[in-house]
C-alpha cells in the first residue's frame, strides 16, 4: 500500500572555501517496513578531512541508534561519550540534530548544539514546543539538548540547517552577524512565495546559494541544509513490453488511460498497441535523436514513447552512476531518470511476451531481458534515491 502523502527530501553539503571535504554529514534512511524517514545532520568541528569524520561517525551513530528505537537519553548519552572533547573548549567534536518521521506525519526531532529546525506552514513559520535535557556528563554550557513532537500537515517543509548557513556573510559591511535565522526565514518565505511547488531539492539549492552569494562566493565555513517537504506523492507510469495474452493489450490501454500522473512508454511494439486500444497514432520524432539510442516518437496523451530494452538499459546504467553535481546525461535516458527523480512513486508495467532479438547473443551484455532491467532500476530507485516502486506483469 502506497501512502497518501510522501516526504520529498533532499540535502545539499558545501565545503568551506579552500577545503576539498564538507566537515558536515547528512544521512537519509527510508524504513519501508516501518512507513518512516529518518534524516541525521551533524556539522564536525573546525573543516576539512578531521572534521567530516567527526561529523560522519556521528551522523553514523545517531542514524543506527534511531532506526533501532533507542530512547534520545541513550542516543544522546552514547554519541557523546563516545566522540572525544575539543581540550581547549571542552565541548563535543560534533553536533547532531535527528529528524525521525512516519509517513502520517507524525514527527520526532532530536538537536543538539545545531540552529533550531524550522517548519514552515501556509508561508509562515510555526512555533513548536521543545522540551530541555541535559546531558549530565557534559560539564560545560553546551550540554543541552533539545526535542521536538509534532504532527505535519499537507505541504508543510522543515528545514534543517548547520551554522555555516545562519553565520555566512558574518562580520560583512552588509550584515555584522551574518544570515542568522531571520533572514534564512524571510528567504525560505520569499522562494516559496514566488514557487509554491517547489521541490525539496530546489529549496535546499536556493538556501545553499543564498549562503554563498552571501559569502561574495566563498564559504566562510562548512555549509549544509536539509529539506522534507511533505506532500501529494508525484507518480510515474512507465510500460515496456507487450502482454504475454493479445486478449490483455485492452487492460494495458486501460490502464495507463486511468493512470493519473505521468507516463512513459518503452518499446516500439508496445506503443503500437498501445495507440491502436486508444484509437490514436505514434508519430517518430526525429528532431530529438540522441546518438547510440533508437528516435523518440510521440503519441497524444503519453508524455515519452522510446525505445525499450536498449533504452531502459542505458538508463539503469545512468542512474546507477548518476550525480547530483553533475545532472543527467542529455538525450532520451537523460530524460527519463529526469521524470523519474521528479517522481516520488514509478510504478512499472512490464509485458512477458519475449522478444527474440534480445536473445541474440552477439548483442550487447547489457541487453538483458526486459524485466532483469526494470528489476535492476526499481532496486536503484529504492536504494539509492529511496523512491517508492513497484513492477506489475502482464
Amino acid at each position: 500500500m502506497h501512502s497518501k502523502f510522501v516526504i520529498d527530501a533532499e540535502n545539499i553539503c558545501q565545503a568551506k572555501a579552500g577545503e576539498v571535504i564538507c566537515g558536515d554529514a547528512v544521512l537519509f534512511s527510508k524504513v519501508k517496513e516501518e512507513n518512516r524517514f529518518v534524516a541525521v545532520m551533524s556539522d564536525g568541528l573546525g573543516s576539512g578531512a578531521k572534521a567530516n569524520i567527526s561529523a560522519t561517525m556521528t551522523s553514523t551513530m545517531a542514524l543506527q541508534f534511531t532506526l533501532a528505537g533507542e530512547s534520545i537519553e541513550r542516543t544522546a548519552e552514547f554519541i557523546t561519550k563516545t566522540l572525544p572533547e575539543d581540550s581547549f573548549r571542552k565541548v563535543s567534536y560534533s553536533t547532531f540534530s535527528i529528524i525521525d518521521v512516519n509517513y502520517r506525519g507524525e514527527v520526532k526531532v532530536i538537536e543538539y548544539d545545531n540552529p533550531s529546525v524550522l517548519v514552515l506552514r501556509d508561508g509562515k513559520f510555526i512555533d513548536i514546543p521543545k522540551k530541555q535535557k541535559t546531558i549530565n556528563h557534559l560539564h560545560t554550557k553546551r550540554n543541552k539538548l533539545y526535542q521536538y513532537n509534532f504532527s505535519l500537515q499537507k505541504e508543510d517543509r522543515i528545514i534543517l540547517v548547520s551554522d555555516g548557513i545562519t553565520q555566512s556573510g558574518m562580520g560583512s559591511d552588509e550584515m555584522h552577524f551574518g544570515l542568522q535565522i531571520n533572514g534564512l526565514k524571510k528567504h525560505i518565505q520569499k522562494t516559496v512565495s514566488e514557487e509554491p511547488g517547489i521541490s525539496a531539492k530546489q529549496l535546499a539549492q536556493s538556501i545553499m546559494n543564498k549562503a554563498i552569494n552571501i559569502d561574495k562566493g566563498a564559504l566562510k565555513d562548512d555549509a549544509s541544509c536539509c529539506v522534507l517537504y511533505y506532500r501529494k506523492p508525484r507518480k510515474l507510469l512507465i510500460v515496456s513490453g507487450p502482454p504475454y495474452h493479445k486478449e490483455n493489450d485492452v487492460h494495458l490501454a486501460r490502464s495507463i488511460n486511468q493512470f493519473r500522473g505521468k507516463t512513459i512508454i518503452c518499446g516500439g511494439t508496445t506503443a503500437k498497441i498501445v495507440a491502436r486500444e486508444l484509437d490514436t497514432e505514434v508519430e517518430i520524432d526525429l528532431a530529438n535523436y540522441t546518438p547510440g539510442l533508437p528516435p523518440r516518437a510521440t503519441m497524444k496523451g503519453i508524455d515519452l514513447v522510446t525505445e525499450g530494452v536498449i533504452t531502459l538499459a542505458r538508463v539503469s546504467e545512468e542512474l546507477q552512476k548518476y550525480d547530483s553535481n553533475a545532472g543527467v546525461s542529455p538525450g532520451i535516458s537523460g530524460q527519463i531518470i529526469s521524470m523519474m527523480l521528479e517522481s516520488d512513486e514509478i510504478h512499472f508495467i512490464s509485458g512477458t511476451r519475449i522478444n527474440n532479438a534480445h536473445q541474440d547473443p552477439n548483442l550487447p551484455v547489457e541487453l538483458e531481458i526486459r524485466r532483469n532491467v526494470i528489476k535492476r532500476i526499481t532496486e536503484t530507485l529504492e536504494k539509492k534515491f529511496l523512491k517508492i516502486t513497484d513492477i506489475t506483469y502482464l
